[in-house]
C-alpha cells in the first residue's frame, strides 16, 4: 500500500513560518509570511513527524514496535498474525489471515490517503518472485541493475560471469563494492576499470536472485572470514560474514577493520567478533517476530581459522 501526500500527516510541535507561495500579493507591497498549521515537504522535521503520527495511530489499533527495528510492527490476535513493514510512504503487509489483512487495510484507509497497491510484486528497487506450490519466494534487482548500466551507459556491454573475488540482494558483489568505496573520493583509472568488471558481471548475472525455500528447520548459520593487511596503505585487513536462513542469505557485510591486526589469528578473531556481535543484533531481532521458537538457541557462527577458534573458547 502506498500514502499519498506523506509528509502532510505530520503534525508539527514547534511554530514554523514561512514565506507565503506565489498568489498571495499583499496590497501594500509587505513581505508577509504565514504559519504553518502542518507539516510540509522539505522541512526538516517532515520525516520524524510523519513516522511519530503513523506510530501512534497504528499502535492504536494493536500493532506493536520491533524494538530492534522501529519500521517493522506486529500485530498478533490469537492465531492470526501480521507484519507491517514500513518504509517512507511504502508499507508491506503480510498475513496468514484475509479478514485481518482486509482489517488493517481498513484502518489504514480511515486514518490516511492510501492507495492499494495489491499483491506485492516490486518494492524500492526488489522484484519479488513467488512459487506457492513449491514454496519458493526470490528476491531479485535486475530491473535496478537495468536501469544503473544504462545511466553509466553500459546496457549493451560485453557481460562477464567472472569470479570477483566474491548489495540489497547481491552479497557476491559485497567485497567488490566495499573495496572501490574506499577510492570514490579521489579514483584513479585502475579503479575505474574495475568498477567497469563489476557493471560486466551485473550484466551477466542480473537474472540471479536469492531463494528461500519453505521448511520445518528453521535456524540462522553465520559464516565469518578475512583477509590479512589486505589494504596496502593502512596494512589492515577486511572482515566479511553472512548469515543464512532457509537456504537464502539474510544478512551480510564486508568491511575494512577499525584495528591493525599483527597476524592472520587476530584478522580472523576480529572477523568473527564483528559477526557475532551483528549474531546478537539479528537474534533480538528475530525474537522480536515471533516466529522462530529456534532463535532462542544459541546462534552456529563458523570460522575457517582454528587458532581464531581456539582463541575464541578461551575468552
Amino acid at each position: 500500500m502506498d500514502v499519498k501526500t506523506t509528509f502532510l500527516n505530520g503534525e508539527l510541535e514547534e511554530e514554523v513560518y514561512m514565506k507565503q507561495p506565489e498568489g498571495f500579493p499583499s496590497s501594500d507591497g509587505e513581505q508577509l509570511v504565514c504559519k504553518l498549521k502542518k507539516s510540509i515537504y522539505g522541512l526538516k522535521q517532515a520525516s520524524r513527524q510523519w513516522y511519530l503520527k503513523f506510530h501512534n495511530i497504528i499502535s492504536s489499533f494493536g500493532f506493536e514496535e520491533n524494538v530492534m527495528d522501529q519500521c517493522i510492527y506486529l500485530k498478533v490476535s490469537g492465531s492470526k498474525v501480521c507484519f507491517l513493514v514500513l518504509y517512507v510512504d511504502d508499507i508491506l503487509l503480510a498475513t496468514n489471515d484475509k479478514g485481518l489483512l482486509h482489517e488493517v487495510k481498513q484502518f489504514l484507509s480511515k486514518n490516511f490517503d492510501m492507495k492499494d497497491m495489491g499483491e506485492a510484486s516490486y518494492v524500492i528497487g526488489i522484484k519479488i518472485h513467488r512459487d506457492g506450490f513449491k514454496g519458493i519466494l526470490g528476491l531479485s534487482q535486475e530491473t535496478y541493475i537495468n536501469k544503473v548500466l544504462e545511466r553509466f551507459r553500459m546496457k549493451n556491454c560485453s557481460p562477464s560471469v567472472s569470479h570477483i573475488v566474491k548489495v540489497c540482494t547481491r552479497p557476491d558483489i559485497a567485497f567488490a563494492v566495499g573495496m572501490l568505496g574506499r577510492y570514490q573520493s579521489n579514483p584513479s583509472i585502475d579503479h575505474w576499470k574495475a568498477a567497469k568488471k563489476v557493471m560486466r558481471y551485473l550484466q551477466g548475472t542480473k537474472d540471479y536472485k536469492l531463494m528461500y525455500k519453505r521448511t520445518s528447520n528453521l535456524e540462522v548459520v553465520g559464516y565469518s572470514d578475512s583477509d590479512f593487511a589486505s589494504c596496502v596503505d593502512s596494512c589492515k585487513s577486511t572482515s566479511g560474514y553472512i548469515f543464512i536462513l532457509v537456504g537464502g542469505a539474510i544478512s551480510w557485510r564486508s568491511v575494512k577493520q577499525t584495528m591493525t591486526a599483527t597476524s592472520t589469528m587476530e584478522a580472523e578473531f576480529i572477523s568473527c567478533f564483528e559477526a557475532t556481535s551483528h549474531g546478537v543484533w539479528l537474534k533480538s531481532f528475530i525474537s522480536g517476530l515471533r516466529v522462530m521458537d529456534s532463535i532462542s538457541r544459541p546462534l552456529s557462527i563458523y570460522c575457517d581459522n582454528l587458532a581464531g577458534s581456539l582463541y575464541g573458547e578461551e575468552q
